[in-house]
């Protein structure tokens, strides 16, 4: 238990610090992120907690989903942003293409760690997450279509918004699955030790 909560307590909060260096690469950010940040120019308010304000809405959008939260799910609506936020106060914007792309391909990396760190400490999805799968469990549509449904719609409103859409959303797209996947088996909290049997079936193990 003490490494579950570590996991996921270290994980969100690299996550939103992976988010921050996204930001300020400036050259382009993920859905959410976007839709974020469109929010943040319209609004005035920090990106980091108009995260937390926008993971809340999404949970509060569980309700009819008929999904129920976990304790990871709260904290990620609280830790998420605020980690961003305050990462953003000592990482200044960067500039010149090549410490753009190193800095954010380091949030991508950042970002996929702290997503096996969280997920594998297995104390429920994030709210995004759950929407996702709320939408399957409700209507039955694929998982895949609920996700390009949800991200394409915040990603198109953020674009409208003033949010930052670039090469690094294609980016984010084509290297997060990837990576996540590398990342997750492992630091999943539930891989266990082979069993006897299975020694036995496999003497070079």
């Amino acid at each position: 238990m003490t490494r579950r909560v570590t996991q996921l307590i270290v994980g969100l909060l690299l996550f939103g610090a992976g988010c921050a260096l996204m930001i300020q690469a400036g050259i382009g950010l993920d859905p959410w992120t976007v839709f974020a940040q469109g929010l943040e120019r319209q609004s005035g308010i920090g990106i980091g907690w108009i995260t937390v304000l926008v993971g809340a809405a999404v949970l509060a959008a569980w309700i009819p989903l008929r999904q129920r939260p976990g304790v990871g799910t709260i904290a990620n609506i609280l830790l998420v942003g605020t980690s961003m936020q305050l990462t953003l106060l000592f990482v200044p914007p960067v500039e010149g293409w090549p410490l753009q792309y190193a800095v954010f391909l380091a949030g991508i990396v950042t970002v996929a760690v702290a997503s096996g760190l969280y997920i594998g400490a297995h104390f429920g999805p994030g709210p995004r997450d759950g929407l996702m799968t709320g939408l399957h469990s409700r209507f039955g549509w694929p998982i895949w279509a609920c996700r390009l449904l949800v991200e394409a719609t915040v990603l198109a409103a953020g674009w409208l918004l003033g949010g930052t859409v670039g090469i690094g959303t294609v980016l984010f797209a084509v290297l997060i699955g990837p990576l996540v996947h590398v990342a997750l088996p492992v630091l999943d909290t539930r891989r266990s030790a082979p069993s006897t049997a299975d020694a036995a079936r496999d003497p070079a193990g």
